[in-house]
């Protein structure tokens, strides 16, 4: 990541016209700007403390930005050490002058010392933060209140809690960490030195900047017709009572979809029950809280109304504790019937399920779905979601609520795969199924992690079986994939773009047969041994073809994809220009219009797309490396031999071809270095893939493509190329090696 943030992003972010700088690259009128600034808005807040035998080393807050300070006095002939934390309310970069020049405060703190510690003189100041661990367990069987014991936890995580990771600036001084590791209790395997900026979640301001050129393109998420276009007198009940609906966060709208069905209930006078998990709500100041988007406000008017409305809140949702705690005391006064879970189990499940008056009997309605009922998450995360009105899946969830709200074991479900009892076996089930079918075994998989060994060993059966699996996962992945008589049917690939991947999807099989099912788990310990999770079996077939059209997509990304290949993963290459996040995009702007799915074309590339590969070739020579760039008479640029494809030819075999062909220059093949994409100049989608070369033999020939070539150092041919994306890639190549 720091070199990726030194050698491109800000480079790139330079050649744009924003710059993250040091101060003591900042002109006059700049300093004098940020002089005003720390006077008036920052020096106010300071506070330096020092640490000697009567001020005792500080506490340091978990990832609080500090500055370790190493002051002289000169009267006593003595160096002293100090800590200045930086206030959390102060912005993490500071604009320069009302610039696109960005200072890190603490640079500007750092320039200021000499206002916090009068008469003496500054030796050095060093960035430090610390992580300190999240986990602190809850003795249940002890704990007479759950909510009392969780709120006691909070009051002592920020005190008590270990520290497990010490980042520097890897320019501080020996002493000065030495002090810091005794005072903190560390050893050096928990010291991480960098090499550049700390906290780097702070960047995410030049997000705001007016800058859409720079920006993705706006989305706005659309609604199903089935959503929309109700008779007269109906409501969402009467539509989802017709058909079920699956709702694909964040293309398609929370506030039109989970949002309304939870505010219809509220609103609806036949409603007699509402019950709900809630497991990460969001604060109370999230923009999105108000309006009909407010599930927890939605909760509390039915309440009032005099409804039935049970609400599972999980306070030990990890970092929401506290905003659970808030939204739990706001229900119970609005009159909720609010339940913490099942003793030794968190309640990770996200259902809803809305008991109805109609006619003489009641119907239920349910929400089963793979992410929160948050709706800030909800514009960001990717996650899938049920509405239903199945007559089994209603029964199961009334069980089930039984079974968290009051005393007994798992039931015996319908339809629902629910942990902890029974979903690592049905699981394991399936996952044999396939293997007895051998070759024709079909198994895929879409997850956020895959850790449970178990499940594993179940999958490398499989595959040793001769079936075929593939995974899509998000984050950790202790699968290896490949090895020889182990796993070498298995394939897993993560998507990592726009959107942050969340869904879950499981699919059993191949063809009609297939079987489909979505929900919350992963396949982890936790999930399926010491959380309550539900999946919920697809029986529509229509939304079953949704969901395969959706993983024939993941499975063809090709723009955002990348590849385990043993225990290394690898950019997938780009050879038809598919992004799952835009194709997702269209696809639901197509539902919206009405289209049906197709997953036979679902993953057919958008437009025609060029596929190019070059070099970028090197050689050694007295000064040292030298980087060939070449002159393009028909577009008067200077840039890297390049060209495309021919039939049935492999990216590096076309780049060593184009090379030799441009330049007359015989190449030993080097690492791929990366990918640029741009649109040609008749406006075609060009993707050229680009390898590291060294120079073994040949020379020079003008020739109609290039009539000229030379030799530069690589900052002169970064002064020399034509282009933006040309200059990037070369300065990620020169990092990297």
């Amino acid at each position: 990541m720091e070199r990726l943030l030194a050698a491109e992003l800000i480079l790139e972010l330079a050649d744009q016209g924003i710059r993250i700088s040091d101060w003591d690259d900042l002109d006059d009128d700049q300093r004098k700007h940020l002089d005003e600034l720390f006077e008036r808005e920052i020096f106010p807040v300071l506070t330096p403390l020092a640490v000697d035998p009567t001020h005792p080393f500080p506490y340091i807050s978990n990832l609080s930005l500090n500055l370790a300070v190493t002051v002289r006095d000169s009267k006593r002939s003595m160096e002293r050490f100090a800590r200045v934390k930086v206030p959390p309310l102060l912005p993490r970069f500071l604009n320069a002058a009302g610039s696109e020049t960005f200072v890190p405060v603490e640079q500007v703190i750092a320039a200021h010392l000499d206002s916090l510690f009068p008469g003496m003189t500054i030796v050095s100041s060093h960035p430090f933060r610390v992580t300190r661990s999240a986990d602190q367990a809850i003795e249940e069987d002890e704990a007479d209140d759950l909510l009392k014991a969780v709120e006691e936890l909070l009051q002592t995580r920020h005190r008590a809690s270990k520290m497990v990771r010490l980042e520097v600036d890897e320019t501080m001084p020996e002493p000065v960490l030495d002090l810091l590791m005794q005072e903190m209790g560390i050893g050096h395997d928990q010291v991480y030195a960098h090499t550049g900026l700390l906290a780097l979640a702070g960047l995410t301001v030049l997000t705001s900047l007016a800058r859409p050129d720079l920006l993705h393109r706006p989305w706005q998420p659309t609604t199903q017709p089935a959503l929309t276009q109700f008779e007269p007198g109906h409501t969402i009940f009467d539509r989802i009572k017709q058909q079920d609906i699956l709702v694909h966060l964040p293309y398609e709208s929370f506030g039109s979809s989970v949002g309304a069905f939870i505010a219809a209930a509220a609103r609806d006078p036949h409603v007699v029950a509402i019950k709900q998990t809630l497991y990460r709500t969001g604060v109370q100041d999230d923009p999105a809280a108000g309006g009909e988007q407010s599930i927890v406000k939605s909760l509390t008017a039915a309440a009032r109304s005099g409804k039935q409305v049970v609400v599972l809140v999980e306070l030990r949702a990890r970092f929401d504790e506290e905003a659970n705690i808030l939204w739990a005391r706001l229900l119970e006064e609005a009159g909720v019937h609010v339940v913490y879970g099942v003793a030794g189990l968190k309640t990770h499940a996200k259902v809803a399920l809305v008991v109805r008056r109609e006619g003489d009997g009641l119907r239920r309605y349910a929400h089963i779905g793979t992410g929160n009922y948050n709706p800030k998450t909800a514009r960001l995360y990717e996650d899938l979601g049920l509405l239903t009105a199945d007559e089994a899946i209603g029964a199961d969830l009334t069980d089930l609520f039984n079974m968290l709200t009051g005393f007994g074991h798992e039931p015996e479900f319908r339809c629902l795969l629910v942990a902890p009892a029974h979903l690592r076996g049905a699981l394991i089930a399936r996952i044999r199924a396939q293997a007895d079918r051998g070759a024709k075994g079909r198994i895929t998989l879409k997850l956020n992690h895959i850790a449970d060994r178990e499940i594993m060993d179940e999958l490398y059966a499989a595959s040793g079986a001769g079936a075929h699996v593939d995974l899509i996962v998000r984050g950790i992945c202790s699968l290896v994939p490949g090895i020889r008589g182990m796993s070498e049917n298995i394939t897993v690939r993560s998507i990592i773009g726009r959107y942050l991947e969340h869904s879950r999807v499981f699919r059993f099989g191949d063809g009609g047969k297939a079987e489909y099912f979505i929900g919350s788990a992963d396949l982890m310990e936790r999930n399926l041994s010491g959380r309550v999770e539900v999946l919920v079996p697809i029986k529509d077939r229509r939304l079953r073809t949704r969901l395969e059209e959706l993983l024939r997509v993941c499975m063809a990304d090709d723009r955002l994809a990348w590849q385990l290949d043993g225990e290394t993963w690898e950019k997938i290459p780009t050879m038809s220009g598919i992004n799952a996040h835009v194709r997702f995009q269209a696809l639901a702007h197509g539902r919206s219009q009405g289209a049906l799915p197709d997953p036979d074309t679902a993953a057919d590339p958008a437009e025609v797309v060029i596929v190019a590969a070059g070099g970028i070739v090197t050689k050694e020579a007295k000064t040292g490396t030298e980087v060939l760039v070449v002159h393009r008479p028909r577009y008067g640029d200077w840039t890297f031999p390049k060209g495309k494809l021919d039939e049935d030819e492999t990216l590096a075999e076309a780049a060593l071809r184009e090379v030799l062909e441009e330049t007359g220059y015989e190449c030993d093949l080097g690492p791929e270095i990366g990918m640029v994409e741009y649109r040609d100049r008749t406006g075609g989608r060009k993707f050229v893939h680009y390898f590291g070369m060294s120079v073994t033999s040949g020379s020079f020939t003008a020739n109609r493509e290039v009539d000229k070539a030379k030799w530069l150092t690589p900052d002169e041919a970064a002064e020399r190329l034509t282009y933006a994306r040309d200059r990037a890639l070369l300065r990620s190549w020169i990092s990297s090696v």
